[in-house]
């Protein structure tokens, strides 16, 4: 027989103090009285604690995020995908219809169209740098306005005040990814937009081992976002929640090291014989900087450029196999410098580097000077 432990066996283990919150492993979660699980129960924002309402160190981490974004409230998922795909399911339903940028992240673009469509929400897309002439797509049906801004992998920006200036006008919800601005360079509920969205698997957590997603909300779109987050349980683990809520308390000094750096090397590689086009908003070269520069007060480390000669697939592999500072992979913003080199075919609208061998550096912590020497060495070997 196990014996029945009294309700305050544990009250004489004084808790450690600590700076960070601790983390609980834990499906259910105890009350002292029947009272307290009532009252528990009426609260406007997370209910009833079960495991699945979010541990402490989540609640803190969507406490913090919402501060910091400036915005009502925000709910952390298990990964960035996992953050989109709710925001898409929360806000439509059969027969509504959205609009999405085109240069958004791919598996966005297969979310919309492989389930969105299946479930017979419409989908069109808009030029990847749209701005009032949103309206000109707009049906009686659209509900959700989806932006990236700038996209991931080929760094457009939409006219993001004009785009929810028309959305306004009509109750139509407007949903930005945030994630390669970070709360810190874009806050866009400034802007008005109703929704943002994180991959906090990136700058937030910075260390390339956390997978998260966050979603952070205007008062008005609350409680539609809370219905479905809590009927669906799309909960991050507290692992996730506790290894970015640290992240986030050094996210200045990583995106000031990370801005500092990718700027000198995108200046740098714009000079260069080899380089083409130098794809970054903070350089005045941009076709949009001037979006980027009325709007945001900083830019991350990711950026992209293309070669005067396009490559072949062998070239590719003389040209990134042998880098010592950038490793192959997917993903960004951690303290490792990456490296992924493709070819962007999936657009709708007209693009001005299609059928372009486009290759995008998230630029890490490493010495500027080692970034240099190793896209210079790569540089060399397919002159």
């Amino acid at each position: 027989m196990v014996e029945r432990k009294d309700k305050d066996a544990f009250d004489h283990l004084d808790p450690f103090r600590t700076i960070n919150p601790p983390l609980h492993r834990a499906s259910t979660v105890l009350y002292q009285s029947y009272e307290a699980f009532v009252e528990a129960d009426q609260k406007p924002y997370h209910g009833k604690l079960y495991g699945t309402f979010g541990s402490p160190v989540q609640l803190e981490l969507e406490r913090a995020l919402a501060e910091l974004e400036g915005g009502y409230a925000c709910r952390a998922c298990h990964s960035g995908f996992d953050a989109i795909a709710t925001i898409l399911m929360a806000f439509t339903k059969s027969d509504d219809h959205i609009l999405v940028s085109d240069n958004v992240y791919g598996p966005t673009r297969d979310f919309c169209d492989r389930v969105l469509r299946k479930y017979r929400v419409e989908v069109d897309y808009l030029p990847p740098n749209i701005g009032a002439d949103v309206a000109e797509f707009i049906k009686s049906n659209t509900k959700l306005i989806y932006l990236e801004s700038p996209g991931s992998n080929t760094f457009e920006l939409q006219d993001i005040p004009a785009v929810v200036e028309v959305a306004r006008a009509k109750s139509i919800v407007t949903v930005v990814d945030n994630t390669w601005a970070t709360p810190l360079f874009f806050k866009p509920f400034e802007h008005g937009v109703d929704v943002s969205i994180h991959s906090g698997s990136k700058y937030i957590a910075g260390h390339s081992d956390t997978l998260l997603g966050v979603i952070t909300v205007n008062e008005e779109r609350f409680d539609e976002l809370h219905t479905f987050y809590e009927s669906t349980e799309h909960f991050a683990s507290p692992e996730s929640c506790y290894s970015a809520l640290k992240g986030l308390r050094t996210l200045g000094v990583r995106l000031d090291a990370h801005q500092r750096s990718a700027r000198e090397i995108a200046t740098w590689l714009e000079a260069h014989p080899a380089v083409a086009t130098v794809i970054h908003p903070a350089l005045a070269s941009h076709p949009e900087h001037d979006i980027w520069r009325r709007d945001m007060t900083g830019a991350s480390g990711v950026f992209a450029f293309i070669l005067e000669q396009d490559l072949d697939r062998a070239q590719i592999s003389e040209f990134v196999d042998p880098m010592q500072v950038f490793a192959i992979g997917l993903s960004w913003g951690g303290f490792q410098s990456l490296i992924k080199v493709e070819k962007v075919t999936d657009r709708v609208h007209p693009f001005r580097l299609r059928d372009r061998t486009i290759i995008r550096l998230s630029v890490g912590l490493e010495d500027v000077e080692e970034i240099r020497t190793d896209l210079s060495d790569a540089l060399d070997r397919i002159a």
